[in-house]
């Protein structure tokens, strides 16, 4: 397991997915790869759960920082279909933290669980030795709600349509472009609508949208791997096939420019905020109008149909082996030290 980031299917077969406890009849949807939420039932309501590392990046500002972090935990839950409700959080703080700025932090985390209507149940907050940004904790988020309305993520029909809310690379030109804009040499505008990307990593009210629009059948947000692994991840899931086109995808401004100067590939990297979806085809529309209604681009890109794997533009694709964005976070932190 040398490379940085989420492991890969192979790793979670092997190691994680023999050795899950107990087995209990009230779970309803238990840990797989690429999959982003577990269900479990209680009292006729099911619970949907995810569970995300605490990423904080000082360099953004805490209030910018927590805002990302709390929606990163925020975004997995989220695409069960169910309202995002509970939260439970442990904070393991690197020593040098001031009280201030964890309460910059906090404060953020309060703000924005407020306006879901999320309320904080349990957590864990200190400072140890050894404890490092960006990863200071991590958090389980948790939705309720009627069993009926948990859209599954191996719920991919055949027949449906594949529809992508803000395409490529939306996280990876966000933070990147952020990080290091003194050291990024593109033209002003290009930089600038690279850096405005930050605050549409967060596909939260992309899945409640689509959610309350139309019969959604499974939702996957982009993250590790970016679109080509999310599609990936969501066929493997569902034993589907997806035939899908570039040409359709949406792509937002100042990605691709931002891609080409960090050297990396958009279709691969890590895309938080973006969001995959499988719809009834007599609705498909009606979520991609619904979405544009609340600025957020999306489009229909192609169809699922029996098989497996994943098409684009007609040639077969793999997961990608790893996220290019680690690397180029490595190799420019390194420049500007």
């Amino acid at each position: 397991m040398s490379e940085l980031g989420k492991v890969d299917s192979e790793f979670f077969e092997e190691y994680i997915f023999p050795h899950l406890g107990a087995e209990r009849d009230d779970v309803t949807l238990q840990p797989q790869h690429g999959v982003d939420f577990g269900v479990f039932e209680v009292g006729g309501k099911a619970i949907a759960t995810a569970t995300d590392p605490i990423f904080v990046m000082p360099s953004l500002g805490f209030e910018r920082a927590a805002w990302f972090a709390f929606h990163i935990v925020m975004s997995d839950v989220a695409v069960s279909g169910l309202r995002p409700s509970h939260l439970a959080v442990d904070f393991n703080l690197p020593p040098e933290i001031t009280d201030e700025e964890f309460a910059t932090v906090w404060r953020t985390f309060d703000r924005e669980a407020r306006k879901l209507g999320v309320s904080v149940v349990t957590g864990h907050t200190a400072r140890y030795s050894g404890c490092n940004y960006p990863m200071v904790g991590g958090a389980t988020a948790m939705a309720v709600g009627d069993p009926e309305n948990v859209v599954r993520p191996n719920g991919a029909r055949p027949g449906d349509k594949v529809v992508l809310t803000k395409g490529p690379a939306v996280e990876a030109t966000g933070l990147l472009s952020n990080q290091f804009a003194d050291l990024m040499d593109l033209p002003e505008e290009a930089a600038e609508e690279a850096k405005d990307r930050f605050y549409d990593m967060s596909p939260v009210e992309d899945a409640r949208i689509a959610a309350e629009t139309g019969d959604v059948s499974a939702m996957h947000d982009a993250t590790e791997g970016g679109v080509h692994g999310a599609l990936v991840e969501m066929a493997t899931a569902s034993g589907v096939h997806l035939d899908v086109s570039r040409d359709d995808m949406p792509v937002l401004p100042g990605v691709l420019e931002a891609c080409d100067f960090f050297d990396i590939d958009p279709w691969s990297s890590i895309s938080e905020g973006t969001l995959l979806l499988t719809v009834a085809p007599e609705d498909a529309e009606s979520v991609v109008s619904a979405l544009d209604d609340a600025d957020i681009s999306a489009g229909i890109i192609g169809d699922v149909r029996d098989g497996e794997g994943v098409a684009v533009d007609g040639e077969e694709i793999k997961h990608p082996e790893s996220d290019p964005f680690w690397a180029a976070f490595e190799e420019f932190t390194e420049k500007s030290t």
